[in-house]
């Protein structure tokens, strides 16, 4: 894709968004820019062939696709420090602050300018993120070239905008929670008896098999589940002490107090998942 792309905020989501569009078949690391206002914290990723710089304008007016990455208390100065430099005609802005909405970007910025709101993972940089689009026209041309960026660096959902803050807690929090179920049975494994490398890299590609099932063969998680519980087997006896412990409840519940906080993560939106 011949296209120039800004990232507005090179912390961990940014870069990670960087590091995969630059490793994935369309983009090279030479177009794309990325800012931080800490330049020294983002060198390494000039030694690796990108642009930085702590200009944020500067960085806008040299591109085509503009992705805005800050923290969402940090979204309404940055929208207004860049709006002069936005041409509405040539450009496309892509959200990744969680809890701001299109309507609420379109107040700096107008809505004349297309925009895309974006709710990718972590493991965009490793091109398997999860990554939810919306925008106002759902066959619009920037919503197509957006779908088109984040296919190339895992799989795209395009969801109607109220879903979006439930995306977050699903697909952009659901990273720490099935590491946080990783850890735990690495974790029991050294309590088995493994060393905890080899019980990390166990429960790894044990987790990274159950996931391919699912994905390869298109089936239900229970559909699996019953292939490896035999009658009064240990699957079985593993399992139910895990579901009287709350495992499930306890997993539900941290999605949905996930989706409540990242409803009220840009101020001027407060709204609860119930």
């Amino acid at each position: 894709m011949n296209k120039t792309i800004a990232i507005l905020g090179a912390g961990n989501i940014g870069t990670a968004i960087a590091t995969g569009l630059a490793t994935s078949a369309i983009f090279e690391a030479g177009q794309i820019i990325l800012t931080r206002r800490r330049l020294n914290l983002i060198e390494s990723y000039a030694e690796a062939g990108f642009k930085i710089t702590s200009n944020n304008t500067e960085a806008v007016s040299k591109s085509d696709i503009i992705i805005v990455a800050v923290e969402p208390q940090q979204a309404d100065a940055l929208l207004e420090e860049i709006e002069p430099s936005i041409d509405a005609q040539k450009q496309i802005i892509i959200s990744v602050v969680s809890g701001i909405s299109i309507n609420q970007i379109e107040r700096t910025l107008g809505d004349k300018i297309p925009i895309v709101r974006a709710m990718p993972n972590t493991a965009i940089s490793i091109g398997e993120s999860m990554t939810c689009i919306c925008s106002k026209g759902e066959a619009s041309d920037a919503l197509h070239a957006t779908k088109t960026i984040f296919d190339t660096v895992g799989k795209t959902l395009v969801i109607l905008e109220e879903q979006m803050t439930a995306a977050t807690a699903l697909c952009s929090c659901g990273i720490a929670f099935f590491l946080r179920s990783i850890r735990a049975a690495s974790q029991g494994g050294t309590e088995i008896g493994f060393h905890a490398h080899e019980a990390l890299e166990m429960a790894v590609q044990t987790a990274k098999g159950a996931a391919s099932l699912l994905s390869n063969e298109d089936n239900h998680p229970e559909f699996e589940i019953d292939r490896v519980t035999t009658p009064r087997g240990c699957t079985i006896s593993g399992l139910n002490e895990m579901e009287h412990s709350g495992f499930s409840s306890a997993m539900i519940k941290g999605i949905l107090l996930s989706a409540n906080k990242a409803a009220g993560l840009y101020p001027d939106e407060k709204k609860s998942i119930s």
